[in-house]
């Protein structure tokens, strides 16, 4: 099996191209899901507190590193930050309680999981009042300290990286966004690229499994796309199979989920996928720059958050 390219960063760091995502990865199935990427050849795996499985996950890992199918040290472990632990003296217990859920000493990476704040329990804080910049510094003080070895950012647009490379001397390492077909943010892509902030895309296969919340009777159902469904009967392969090999064709590194350990198999032999020129030119044709994840969610009544400010378009 062909194993996924690499990411490089500046102190030698390589993080595998492709990993396997963990949002709504159901308690009882993530900890298998776990055993079975690692056996087909998975060294990432992205995780954050919100996906409450972080105990499961680190379950799993104790398994594998005491039965030694792998060492620490063979995998890259990513994790987030979640919004209600922005405050600069919460950052450290947040990655510390992830630490332990986990069951590790340190993270690869860290991520301020949302550019939006709001206090333990709930009520939403204005930016103002809890820059992302103060959050930021706090983060940069747990990699000094070794509890990850890099950190960045989720769901920034490129006003707020701007902002926030401005603002301090550790730039974010990675932005994690949505990225697919039909949300390809080259513009994005292209900052964070010539910035040096290596980027990764999630809900590559247009969120299917996505909350009821977050789905629409008109929504455009990207795995059931015709271009993807002609370039994947070309190639003898399926349409996840093209989505992922596009993504990762692209430089970006892109983490699938699934518990189910045929698909987990089929995503990871998508490194194996060769698309033409042909390919990706109709491939990039398909952007209409349509989100599944909209960050509805974040926008309340009388709050301080809109679509506009969070995305900043």
């Amino acid at each position: 099996m062909t194993a996924p390219a690499m990411i490089s960063f500046a102190n030698g760091d390589q993080l595998p191209q492709l990993g396997l995502g963990t949002w709504r990865s159901e308690p009882g199935l993530v900890a298998k899901a776990i055993k079975v990427a690692v056996a087909a050849g998975y060294r990432h795996i992205d995780c954050a507190a919100i996906y409450g499985n972080e105990q499961e996950i680190g379950g799993a890992l104790a398994e594998l590193f005491a039965d030694g199918v792998v060492k620490r040290e063979d995998l890259w472990i990513t994790s987030k930050l979640w919004n209600d632990a922005h405050a600069p003296d919460a950052v450290q217990p947040a990655l510390e309680k992830t630490l332990a859920d986990l069951g590790l000493d340190y993270l690869d990476l860290y991520l301020m999981h949302w550019p939006v704040a709001s206090l333990p329990g709930g009520p939403q804080v204005p930016l103002e009042d809890c820059p992302l910049a103060v959050t930021w510094e706090a983060m940069v003080a747990t990699v000094g300290k070794g509890l990850t070895r890099h950190i960045g950012v989720s769901n920034f647009s490129e006003k707020k990286l701007r902002a926030l490379v401005a603002a301090s001397d550790h730039k974010p390492e990675m932005n994690q966004i949505e990225l697919h077909p039909y949300l390809a943010q080259q513009g994005l892509v292209d900052y964070c690229k010539a910035t040096g902030i290596a980027v990764t895309g999630y809900s590559p296969l247009g969120s299917p499994g996505r909350p009821a919340g977050l789905i629409s009777a008109d929504d455009p159902v990207l795995l059931k796309e015709p271009v993807l469904a002609e370039i994947a009967d070309k190639h003898g392969v399926s349409a996840a199979q093209v989505l992922l090999q596009w993504a990762l064709h692209r430089g970006t590194v892109v983490i699938p989920k699934s518990v189910t350990p045929a698909r987990i198999e089929q995503n990871f032999a998508a490194v194996s996928v060769q698309l033409t020129e042909d390919d990706v030119a109709r491939i990039a044709k398909l952007d209409r720059h349509r989100r599944y994840v909209t960050g509805i969610f974040w926008v309340k009544k009388s709050g301080p958050y809109t679509l506009a400010s969070l995305w900043d378009e």
